[in-house]
């Protein structure tokens, strides 16, 4: 018997194979290909073409894991198709290292043991309200938006919504968008639930992935916390999806096979035919769109758990009250946050840059550290004595011979959190510090850390965006966001939908516990739309205005945009062929082709980089056109095209 077997590839079709086995849609296998052995699945359809004249060979061998699911299978092939990568490459994103797991003793799932604790948890009204709604159709796909102000107790709901789903034996997935929430969230997990979830993302240990994927593709595990790639785990009972800040930009896959793990979410859930939660403070356009057009459903918490006042804001007009030479920190805010301390306050500088300096300069030969391989400065961490690029990940030490005389006489332009750190336990040296980077939390110390923190152990933290996703600071009334004016710069076309949801999030860390809170913006532009639109506690005003100058404009969601980025070693080259590949899509294409230009960053690992943007309807149609006419452009060798659907960085 012929069955077609796909396997996790750049293939965009199974190969067909011979098989006595009893095999059936979804079974895992062991297949020869080429000089080696892999694992394939057996798909749902043969390979349409049939000019290739390949040898049929035989399966060799059939696994012991439970199928993969027909709904599954038909979720991946769409993928495949909305996101323009090969079917192999999307079932690529299913199996660990290319392989199926098979089954373990069953006391090794015994950590994942679900036996619910009875807890005592008094939901307001509100809290009551959204429950009953959220829990509504629970069985079927639908796609339900709880918009919550920060600390209003969107996850205490969620977390109610869960234990029916749960007690009905079903899995349930929880999409959390940065890995450094992971341990803070399974805490809140533990405690609410009384048993552990498994945990998945790209620091879990080989042994700890193959355990929990072979639990979740045999049922042994019911809920799993994770990062963007757990969408792709093979849950055997899915019963509900929860995307936890669903307006995040880290949801979306940059790298690799690039895909948006919220929306990909959604359309798991609608394939699996289950209901998924999408949770925000200030839902994204997309998401607010399909709430006006009646496509999602909306439950609100407008008030924050035990009437909790949200924070107060003042603007500090920086041209009234002058900075010190190489000081970011004004005397009037030194004042105000003096008192707050003296309060028993703790106190958040914000500046969303990392590391020390983002520039570095000898003021005797002028030479400008950049990176060798990247198209952008070097970022010195003074902590690490090294100059580090953020794109590629070089090194090198701040010790360089000038091409003058002697050593060079450096000058660091701009502050990053490190430097803000620096000036402020000048001023404050007698209260304990910490910065709150990706660069300090990601490591071992960082559950110490955060402990400290919530117990006002560490009186004032210097944090970049990462501490304004998700986490409880009972202490924190007061925060200072060092340079706005900073956020006002670049070119991206959601720069304003970002702004509004990153000071949203970040103001809400404040004043959670009911006391008095304060967010300060230190700017030079007093007047400008962005600070007005972050300081409006209502996001829906934003949201409105933003949608209709986007649907005047023609941009998302009103349109699809297709990013082509062409990237090479020879810029020549490069340049000629994006012009070739633009007039060759162009004859064919229902849409409107804008580019090349050069990306801003215009070359990053050594390539230099190209873009293009495909702009037309809303529709597969498009993506169907592109993936066929892409496929009969013949490159040039060494000239790679990298495709991204729905693009959110402009890079």
């Amino acid at each position: 018997m012929k069955v077609p077997i796909l396997l996790p590839n750049i293939f965009n079709y199974p190969f067909t194979y011979e098989s006595d086995l009893n095999l059936k849609i979804g079974d895992y296998v062991v297949v020869p290909f080429g000089k080696t052995k892999t694992t394939g699945v057996v798909w749902d359809e043969f390979e349409k073409t049939t000019n290739k004249s390949f040898l049929i060979k035989k399966v060799l061998q059939k696994l012991d894991v439970p199928a993969l699911k027909k709904d599954t299978i038909k979720f991946l092939n769409w993928f495949s198709q909305y996101n323009m990568v090969p079917k192999g490459m999307a079932l690529k994103l299913v199996l660990l290292s290319s392989n199926a797991i098979e089954k373990f003793p069953i006391e090794v799932y015994e950590n994942f043991k679900t036996e619910s604790k009875k807890n005592k948890i008094e939901l307001s009204d509100d809290q009551k309200k959204t429950l009953k709604k959220m829990n509504i159709l629970d069985q079927s796909f639908r796609v339900h938006v709880l918009q919550g102000t920060t600390g209003s107790g969107k996850t205490i709901v969620y977390f109610e919504a869960l234990k029916k789903i749960i007690n009905k034996r079903h899995q349930v997935l929880i999409l959390i968008p940065e890995i450094g929430l992971t341990s803070e969230f399974e805490k809140k997990f533990i405690e609410f639930f009384g048993f552990s979830p498994a945990i998945w993302h790209s620091g879990v240990t080989k042994k700890n992935k193959e355990i929990i994927w072979s639990g979740i593709a045999n049922d042994k595990i019911k809920v799993v916390i994770g990062a963007r790639s757990s969408l792709f785990l093979p849950f055997k009972k899915l019963g509900l999806i929860i995307v936890d800040e669903e307006h995040d930009q880290s949801f979306k896959q940059d790298e690799g096979v690039i895909y948006n793990a919220r929306d990909m979410a959604i359309s798991r859930a609608s394939f699996e035919d289950i209901p998924v939660n999408l949770i925000s403070a200030v839902p994204s356009i997309e998401t607010f769109e399909n709430i006006k057009k009646g496509k999602y459903s909306l439950s609100k918490l407008e008030q924050r758990y035990k009437n909790a006042s949200l924070p107060n804001y003042e603007i500090i007009d920086l041209n009234k009250t002058k900075l010190e030479k190489q000081s970011w920190i004004s005397k009037e805010i030194v004042k105000k946050v003096k008192n707050h301390l003296e309060k028993k306050d703790q106190v958040l500088f914000f500046l969303n840059r990392r590391g020390f300096s983002p520039h570095v300069l000898c003021k005797k030969c002028l030479t400008s550290y950049s990176c060798p391989n990247c198209s952008i400065n070097l970022v010195y961490h003074k902590s690490k004595q090294n100059l580090l690029c953020h794109y590629c990940g070089y090194k090198t030490f701040l010790d360089k011979k000038c091409i003058k005389e002697g050593k060079c006489d450096f000058v660091f332009s701009g502050p990053g959190v490190e430097r803000i750190s620096e000036e402020v336990r000048k001023i404050f040296p007698k209260k304990k510090l910490a910065i709150f980077s990706s660069d300090t939390m990601n490591k071992k110390s960082s559950s110490e850390t955060l402990e400290k923190i919530i117990k006002n152990e560490i009186q004032i933290l210097v944090g970049t965006q990462l501490i304004s996703k998700g986490f409880h600071f009972p202490s924190l009334n007061c925060i200072v966001v060092v340079d706005i004016d900073l956020s006002s710069q670049g070119h991206d076309l959601r720069g304003a939908e970002k702004n509004l949801q990153l000071y949203h999030q970040l103001s809400g860390r404040a004043g959670r516990t009911g006391k008095p809170a304060m967010v300060y913006f230190q700017t030079y532009n007093v007047n400008t739309k962005m600070i007005s639109d972050i300081t409006n506690k209502d996001p829906d005003i934003f949201l409105n205005k933003e949608l209709e100058l986007r649907r005047q404009n023609n941009l998302p969601p009103y349109q699809r945009f297709i990013g082509l980025i062409m990237t090479g070693n020879n810029e020549k080259n490069l340049e000629k062929e994006a012009f070739k590949f633009k007039n060759f899509i162009e004859k064919s294409l229902e849409g409107k082709v804008l580019g090349p230009v050069n990306a801003p960053i215009y070359r990053i690992k050594k390539k230099y980089r190209v873009r293009l943007l495909i702009r037309s309807k809303r529709s597969l149609k498009i993506q169907n056109s592109l993936t066929k006419i892409i496929s009969e452009f013949k490159f040039l060798s060494g000239i790679k095209l990298t495709v991204d659907v729905d693009p959110i960085n402009f890079n």
